[in-house]
């Protein structure tokens, strides 16, 4: 299993990254490792049931392409062509018929499917379209549906149904769960996983973009499985799912979902942790290295920065290079 990582010391410059997650969370960390690494593959989230995603879920029983769509636009060519086909797939209909917020991504994307009957032929072509720095494939093979079981104020209890109610839910999630419960993975992401170097979960909706990728078997399995480096990025902000937690919380709450995972470094940005001493505390427990580095905008908005993030990263891979280097007296 040590082959895959002879690309860590023999070209550390272009580390074989798989980046899970979905919508503009998944953006944040592909458009930063794309200024790291071409060996990119974004495994993405395929629940969304709102919104022109969901309508065409609905309507064509396809998976809900609109994160895969957004993955492949973060990854597209710095070039006017890539630009220009990026916009274009960004571009959305308005209008008082059915067309209304229908993305021209998402149409061409579900076209391909349907030409061509299959899933990721269709996402690679979109991306040698955008001329895309990297992969997207989904997570599953199937669409799926975020369940969780949630308690109220008062400690009443609840079970909600799908990811746009489960992102709104203004209850605290105490259990997700996907139905089907054992979703066929997608294999090619199950080998993306497997090969890696390195992979990245996170930032992101923590309930219904980030976790769900721990909930697919052959996907778990595989990230159990990896002999690649797993860094996890925590939020800048909470978002309507994950109101009143902070940063350790976060990072307690994927703990509980995946205990087995291992985890190698945290980064967090230092506006967004409460107590560092109580983080650094349970990034040791998990014997994970936490690296706290400004990675928002110099505007402190709660945006990731590209350049930021993407150097706070290149030094958790540098930093993991240098004490295998020390190891092995290299």
């Amino acid at each position: 299993m040590s082959a895959p990582h002879a690309s860590r010391f023999g070209d550390p410059s272009r580390p074989a990254v798989v980046a899970l997650g979905g919508g503009h969370g998944l953006s944040a960390s592909l458009s930063a490792l794309r200024l790291m690494t071409d060996r990119i593959t974004a495994v993405v989230t395929v629940a969304d049931d709102g919104g022109s995603s969901g309508r065409l879920r609905e309507e064509l029983g396809v998976l809900p392409p609109g994160d895969l769509r957004m993955a492949l636009s973060a990854l597209c060519d710095d070039s006017e062509w890539g630009r220009t086909w990026r916009d274009l797939l960004q571009h959305r209909f308005s209008s008082d018929g059915p067309l209304d917020r229908h993305s021209v991504g998402n149409l061409l994307i579900v076209a391909l499917w349907e030409l061509f009957g299959d899933t990721v032929e269709g996402l690679d072509l979109v991306g040698r379209l955008l001329g895309a720095r990297g992969r997207v494939l989904p997570m599953a093979s199937v669409p799926l549906r975020i369940e969780a079981d949630v308690v109220g104020p008062a400690g009443e209890r609840d079970v909600v149904r799908g990811q746009t109610h489960v992102a709104t839910t203004g209850w605290r999630i105490a259990q997700l769960r996907l139905d089907p419960v054992d979703p066929p993975a997608c294999p090619e992401a199950v080998d993306a996983v497997r090969e890696a170097d390195w992979v990245v979960l996170g930032p992101g909706s923590w309930y219904t973009s980030v976790l769900p990728h721990l909930l697919v078997p052959a996907l778990r399995a595989a990230l159990l499985e990896t002999t690649a480096r797993v860094v996890v990025v925590l939020n800048l902000t909470p978002d309507d799912e994950t109101a009143g937690m902070r940063a350790v919380d976060h990072l307690a709450v994927l703990r509980a979902h995946a205990p087995e995972l291992p985890v190698h470094a945290v980064v967090a940005d230092p506006a967004s942790v409460e107590d560092v001493d109580e983080l650094a505390d349970l990034c040791a427990t998990m014997g994970a290295q936490l690296l706290v580095r400004q990675v928002r905008r110099g505007d402190q908005s709660a945006v990731h920065d590209p350049l930021r993030l993407a150097a706070a990263l290149r030094d958790v891979v540098e930093d993991y290079l240098g004490d295998v280097g020390t190891r092995t007296g290299r």
